[in-house]
């Protein structure tokens, strides 16, 4: 069976939808998509960076995160036919592994506790596709890439990309 290696954050998972919502419904500044190249932090005013950084460090920012469109449905068929493994580097936000683990609890049930890894370093796990939105996970990957699309990473022009849950479930399904 062929193992595919999912990324949360910006994958299946809202993070930035749901600053920007929070972002935007708090401070009069608007949200500049064309400065999120690399980042997305980098989008917001600069004098409000350590905020972002701060809700992403504090407790319960990953627990009600948006579900992208249409990923419980495929990844529910993709788990049948796959060896599906989501994996996160969540070390980075410490406070995010139960919040990340309930939110997979919630929306994605039908993956068992053995699907789901928590890393500080995506270098470590092997498969035969890895689908996530940052190039650092993906340049050591031995098997098929697949960048998903978000603001940060649309000047990148190395990695297949895929742009939604309905046309990974046309490449997998």
């Amino acid at each position: 069976m062929e193992r595919v290696i999912i990324d949360m954050d910006e994958v299946i998972a809202d993070p930035m939808g749901d600053m920007i919502n929070w972002y935007e419904s708090n401070y009069p500044a608007k949200v500049d998509y064309g400065k999120m190249t690399g980042s997305w932090v980098k989008g917001f005013p600069e004098e409000h960076h350590s905020l972002v950084w701060d809700r992403l460090r504090a407790p319960g920012f990953f627990r009600h995160l948006t579900v992208m469109k249409d990923s419980v449905d495929v990844l529910r068929e993709m788990n049948k036919k796959y060896e599906i493994f989501i994996v996160s580097a969540a070390m980075e936000f410490p406070n995010s592994l139960k919040d990340k683990y309930e939110w997979l609890q919630d929306h994605f049930p039908f993956f068992t506790w053995r699907q789901i890894m928590f890393c500080g370093d995506k270098r470590l796990v092997a498969g035969d596709y890895m689908i996530d939105d940052h190039t650092r996970n993906l340049v050591h990957f031995k098997g098929q890439k697949l960048l998903y699309t978000a603001a940060h990473n649309l000047s990148e022009t190395e990695y297949r990309r895929l742009g939604s849950w309905e046309e990974a479930g046309k490449m997998f399904l």
